[in-house]
Parts: structure tokens; sequence; C-alpha cells
């Protein structure tokens, strides 16, 4: 998606989750959303996906949600994650 673009997709949730839950999910891709579009805090996203993995504890799980989010937006949470495990500097910003 396109920086200032309006955002016409829904976020991967599970409808089992608490409003917290969804509400955490929710600002871990919101963070991976900003990492493609004006750039993030490394050290902010990785607090995000600790809090994620919290409420998605499986792997399975969580590369299902990926998957679904990455056909939504574009925008892929593992590349991204992948760039900040191996971060030389403090902000992230994807590459299109």
């Amino acid at each position: 998606m396109k920086e200032g673009a309006s955002v016409e997709y829904s976020y991967p949730i599970n409808l089992d989750w608490s409003k917290d839950e969804m509400a955490t999910v929710i600002s871990f891709y919101q963070a991976v959303e900003r990492a493609y579009e004006t750039g993030i805090e490394a050290s902010e996203i990785k607090a995000k996906y600790s809090a994620f993995k919290e409420v998605v504890r499986s792997i399975g799980e969580e590369k299902s949600l990926g998957n679904e989010f990455e056909k939504a937006s574009g925008y892929s949470a593992y590349r991204v994650m992948q760039l900040v495990k191996n971060a030389t500097t403090s902000k992230i910003k994807m590459q299109p």
C-alpha cells in the first residue's frame, strides 16, 4: 500500500480474543505498516512483537495470521521482524 493511501482491509483477528488482546495484535500490525510507510524504532516494534507473542503463542497461528495480513495489506510482518533481528540501526524502514 502506498504512503498516504487509506487502509481498506481488516486486520486478522481471532474472535475468541478479549478486546485487549485484539488491540495488542492490531497494534503490532499497525507497527508493521509504519515500518513500510514511515519507518519505526526497532525497540518499539520489538516491544509490540513481544506483546503480540503473549496473545499469539503458536508459530502456526502466527504464520497463518501473518499470511492473512500480507495478503490483505501487501506488508510482511515476517520480513519486518527479520530486518529488526538483523538491524544495525535503531530505526527500521522497509524498502518497497
